[in-house]
């Protein structure tokens, strides 16, 4: 879901094999799970929301794999 949903364009995540520099570093500013549901969701300054592009299980476990993958 990180890929398909171009994640990596913006945000860097070692585990993806992203380096994206437009967001945040998510290996650095390793996000809550719940921080991510939220961010993916609703959106917020220059990030999209996706809340209306994925289901919830999408939005769970692509926030499980972020936040697992940077101990958040």
């Amino acid at each position: 879901i990180f890929a398909a949903q171009g994640c990596g364009a913006c945000h860097a995540l070692a585990a993806a094999g992203a380096s994206g520099a437009v967001g945040p570093s998510l290996d650095e500013t390793k996000p809550s799970y719940e921080l991510v549901v939220t961010r993916v969701t609703l959106g917020q300054g220059g990030m999209p929301k996706f809340g209306d592009k994925l289901e919830a299980q999408q939005i769970a476990d692509v926030s499980e794999f972020v936040a697992s993958s940077v101990g958040g």
